[in-house]
């Protein structure tokens, strides 16, 4: 008699990333089963959420813990966890204390007075683009100097020392592009200069984030650790997802030149337009970082075991049409569009509004000064960064 070995839960990531497409077993989940069973790369299985409702209903459900799955057993993509004490590996009542530490540094006063700075810097960026000719690459002079630029102000790091944090940041957030050694290698060397920074500004405090932990770390209201891996994942956050946001976005509307062109010839479309790439755009090229349940929880049916690990893909919770109307479309009329772009519950992103500022104003920019842009070549000629956590073209090349 012949034992024939039943399958287990499907291998997870589904397939190899493509420029900004979602592999269509995601859509596929969504509608026939939006809580699954899936493999991980390290830790074994996980749970993956790919419906709205149920991915909005775990954001806000404090019982699947942040901290727990900094624990090395638990099931994730990346080759080594979350350390502890960073915002996005802390639960309650430690998150709501340091979270609001960093809010002070993202009140809407400093993002108004970044945003006059970024036109600034979009404008000299685009100056320089132009008297080069073209092609020019979008990567280089847009998407990585506007989101570096202001996260180094917000932050108090002196901009000549950014390239510093900046060779630690793509191995910093690599799934398979860097061994386990050189993540951890990238990570000791980023709290090395958070420690080495703090030291430094201890004499010279101002209106910057590392004043800010400064003055909290003085009076005990979080601990060294907490202040250098806080600043980290502030750093890491608020320019490693804007320049891959803005990258994609450009990519986006010059690969569908048509959404360019109407953007252009009605700029009152721009916020809007900006909502619909948040929601469309995968930013991730794989599913969340991981919580698990403190205890048995019930989502969409499905009992949730303690212990167990779930992961969620926002991207396609975003195009579930339970929701949104004609989800694959990119509408710029779409008059509802809550989408969870910038997350939700008590992790909702700190530097949305940041974000926001910088696509809106690198997108006036290139619209006012540069009206024909288009891409040099085609959409499939565009390179990619391979094995990192967010997607973004490697380059953009662009001619007027």
């Amino acid at each position: 008699m012949t034992v024939t070995e039943t399958a287990g839960p499907p291998k997870y990531p589904f397939g190899p990333v493509v420029r900004l497409d979602l592999h269509p077993r995601y859509a596929e989940l969504c509608r026939n089963e939006p809580v699954s069973r899936v493999t991980m790369p390290y830790g074994g299985e996980a749970w993956l959420l790919t419906g709205y409702h149920e991915i909005k209903e775990f954001l806000a459900d404090p019982r699947f813990s942040s901290h727990a799955a900094t624990e090395p057993d638990t099931a994730r993509v990346t080759p080594l966890p979350l350390r502890p004490g960073n915002l996005l590996s802390m639960d309650p009542p430690d998150h709501g204390r340091i979270r609001k530490v960093v809010a002070h540094a993202f009140r809407p006063r400093i993002v108004s007075q970044l945003a006059d700075r970024m036109r600034d810097l979009v404008d000299s960026e685009l100056d320089a683009m132009e008297e080069a000719g073209p092609p020019g690459d979008l990567v280089q002079r847009l998407a990585i100097p506007l989101p570096v630029r202001m996260i180094v102000e917000l932050f108090g790091v002196p901009y000549e020392e950014r390239a510093e944090f900046r060779r630690y940041s793509d191995v910093f957030v690599a799934t398979s592009a860097h061994t386990k050694e050189e993540i951890n290698e990238a990570r000791d060397g980023l709290e090395e200069f958070l420690r080495r920074l703090i030291a430094k500004r201890r004499s010279s405090l101002s209106d910057d984030l590392i004043s800010v932990l400064i003055e909290a770390l003085d009076a005990g209201e979080l601990s060294e650790v907490e202040a250098v891996r806080t600043g980290i994942g502030v750093l890491m956050a608020g320019h490693e997802t804007s320049l891959s946001m803005i990258s994609n976005v450009c990519f986006l509307l010059l690969a569908q030149r048509e959404l360019y062109a109407r953007l252009c010839d009605d700029p009152r479309l721009i916020d809007p337009a900006l909502e619909e790439m948040l929601r469309i755009i995968p930013l991730r090229s794989v599913g969340s970082f991981p919580r698990r349940a403190s205890e048995d929880v019930v989502i969409g049916g499905v009992t949730i075991r303690k212990g167990d690990t779930v992961i969620f893909q926002r991207a396609q919770g975003d195009r579930d049409e339970r929701v949104f109307e004609d989800p694959d479309t990119i509408r710029f009329d779409r008059e509802r569009n809550p989408h969870l772009g910038f997350g939700h519950g008590m992790h909702y992103c700190l530097g949305a509004s940041l974000a926001r500022a910088e696509l809106r104003v690198a997108l006036e920019g290139l619209m006012a000064r540069f009206p024909s842009l288009r891409l040099a070549g085609t959409a499939e000629d565009v390179p990619w960064k391979p094995g990192l956590i967010a997607r973004a073209p490697e380059s953009l090349l662009v001619t007027w």
